[in-house]
Parts: structure tokens; C-alpha cells; sequence
């Protein structure tokens, strides 16, 4: 028969993985919101039901831009970029931190053996692999999240290839190729080139409507926003902003494109049943990344300049905001 004593200590044990378990959520049991905070090189754990930032975890080299959860949501992985914006002189980084959520620690790092400024990292939704930019060999990565290992690779044909978009059915990727103003299109499967779309002088960041319609990119030098035509492979329309763009996502009904604006301080919502901006909404200074939760009641911007989050509310479009750390850039959702 077991002691009073050797019981508490089995059921202590045993209790362990689901205290960690209950660590990864957050308060309101909503999920976690990840930022990366390339002012000081660290990944940020946001609860978002309390609005506050809970802690960070240091990254192994200078710096992260970008982060994306495993859909598990045990993981982060952080492309670490470098010293440098794109295109511009500086370090080229090489690795990939990979961050155990439970442990919040490096718990192992990806090399690509080379310096490729890695940047956007994606899970492909039916394949399970993730995707990450290597804008300086200009091309996608391909990394099997089990193993860890670099599986492959594909060649986007373009220079400075910084962000990427997934189509929802997972056939295709499309990265914005900043410098030439391009959007390659990619098959995932077959792992090739299929077009580069040319779009204007200058692009920066992208995202695919929920019906895999339309492909989305701003114009950084002119307050426009290119729609494409994912099945004919060339800009359709323009959308007229208050500002030149950034970051921008839809919500998961295909209502609303939700597209930061830097300079503006504000976050456009387009409709995208009639492409036109219904409304604009303030935010903190520099307006970076949008995440739009995957229930599509919030949206998540980050303000690098003001070293945080401006939560909106999708309903009423009411603004909360959370601080973060310097230089917060790059989001990703753990549910």
C-alpha cells in the first residue's frame, strides 16, 4: 500500500504536463499570441485575455522578424534574419530558433549551413511542412517539423523574396519579391516555379483571400493596394488607400482585408464584396503585421514604434492596446 507521502508525490508528477499544459493558454482559454520584438531580439508570449505581455524568451542570434506557431501549438519557430531590412546592407542570418513553448526555451536551432536571411515562415495547411523565405538564395525552404531537417527547396526566380502567402487549399505559395515588385507564383507540390507576376516598382508583404480568389500586396511607394487574380496570374484592380500599405489579412468570412498603413498610423478595413475601404481606424505609430484571430472576432496589429499591439475587435471595431517589447514586427496565433 502506497505512503500518504509517496501518493502526493505521484500524483505532483503526474500533475506536471498538464500545469505546463495550462501555462501554454492563456487566461481566458482564448489561446496565446506570439510576437517577435527585433528591437531586443526576444519572442514575446502575450495573454491576450489579460492584455498583457507574460514573458519572453531570448532568441540565439540578431534577429527575429518573424515567428509561426506549430499547429499543435507545442512550438515556435523564429526565422533569424539578421541586422539589416531587406535588400539593405548588414548580416546575413543563417538559422531558425526553435522555441519550446512549455519550457519557453531555444530548445534547437535549424541551419541552413549558409547565410539566406531566412524571414516568413508558414505551415502548409494540408501538407503539414513548413515553408520559410531564404530571400538571398531566392527561394522557399521546406522543413519537416518532425525531423527538423531542410527537405528541400524552391526557387521563387526573384530577388529579395521576403514574405509568403499559402494559398488555404495548400497547392500554392506566392511570396512578395520586394525590390523587383513581383509576386512569384509557386507550386507546393511540385515543388516549382509556375509565374512571376509582375505588380509595380516596389512590394512588401502579401496574403491570399479565404476563397484562395484573390492575391493581396501593397504598394509601398503609392497608397495602393494590387488585388491579383490567383487563377489568371496578373493584377485585376487596384484598391485606393489612405496611406501606402503594409501588412494586411482577411477574416476567415471573406468580409473584411484588414491592411496596415505605416506611415497613416491606421489600419484601412476593406470590404471586399465591393473593394472599396469602409473605414479606417487609428492605431499606435508604424503599424506593421496583421493576424486575424481564427475565430475572426479580433485582429492583431503590431506597432513597432510604439512597442505594441493594437487589439481590434471586429464587431465594433473598438481598439484595445498591449504593450509588447521594441521593435514588436511579426505575429503568429497559438490556439
Amino acid at each position: 500500500m502506497l505512503s500518504a507521502a509517496r501518493l502526493l508525490v505521484l500524483m505532483v508528477t503526474a500533475a506536471a504536463p498538464l500545469t505546463l499544459m495550462v501555462a501554454r493558454a492563456s487566461s481566458s482559454g482564448a489561446g496565446l499570441l506570439l510576437v517577435a520584438n527585433k528591437g531586443e531580439h526576444t519572442l514575446g508570449l502575450i495573454d491576450p485575455g489579460a492584455g498583457q505581455q507574460t514573458t519572453t524568451v531570448s532568441e540565439s542570434g540578431v534577429t527575429g522578424h518573424e515567428v509561426i506557431a506549430s499547429p499543435d501549438g507545442k512550438r515556435a519557430f523564429v526565422p533569424i534574419y539578421g541586422n539589416s531590412g531587406v535588400g539593405l546592407p548588414g548580416t546575413d542570418g543563417k538559422t531558425i530558433d526553435v522555441i519550446d513553448l512549455d519550457t519557453r526555451r531555444v530548445a534547437h536551432t535549424i541551419d541552413f549551413g549558409h547565410g539566406v536571411r531566412p524571414h516568413c515562415p508558414i505551415f502548409g495547411p494540408k501538407d503539414g511542412l513548413l515553408y520559410v523565405t531564404t530571400e538571398l538564395d531566392q527561394a522557399v525552404g521546406i522543413i519537416d517539423p518532425q525531423t527538423l531537417k531542410i527537405v528541400g527547396t524552391i526557387p521563387t526566380g526573384q530577388a529579395e523574396s521576403h514574405m509568403l502567402a499559402v494559398s488555404h487549399d495548400g497547392r500554392y505559395g506566392y511570396t512578395a519579391n520586394v525590390g523587383p515588385g513581383t509576386v512569384s507564383v509557386l507550386d507546393l507540390q511540385g515543388r516549382k516555379r509556375v509565374a512571376v507576376i509582375p505588380v509595380t516598382s516596389h512590394v512588401q508583404r502579401i496574403s491570399v483571400s479565404p476563397d484562395d480568389r484573390w492575391v493581396l500586396t501593397s504598394d509601398t511607394e503609392k497608397p495602393r493596394l494590387a488585388v491579383i487574380d490567383a487563377a489568371a496570374h496578373k493584377v485585376d484592380r487596384w484598391i485606393t488607400l489612405p496611406g501606402t500599405g503594409y501588412g494586411s489579412a482577411s477574416t476567415p468570412d471573406g468580409r473584411w482585408l484588414l491592411v496596415a498603413m505605416p506611415v497613416a498610423n491606421g489600419v484601412a478595413v476593406i470590404d471586399l464584396h465591393t473593394f472599396e475601404v469602409a473605414r479606417t481606424i487609428k492605431v499606435p505609430p508604424s503599424p506593421q503585421e496583421v493576424l486575424v484571430r481564427p475565430d475572426g472576432k479580433m485582429a492583431y496589429i503590431s506597432c513597432d514604434r510604439s512597442h505594441q499591439v493594437a487589439a481590434i475587435e471586429t464587431g465594433e471595431w473598438s481598439v484595445k492596446l498591449i504593450d509588447a517589447g521594441a521593435g514588436v514586427d511579426g505575429l503568429a496565433w497559438v490556439q
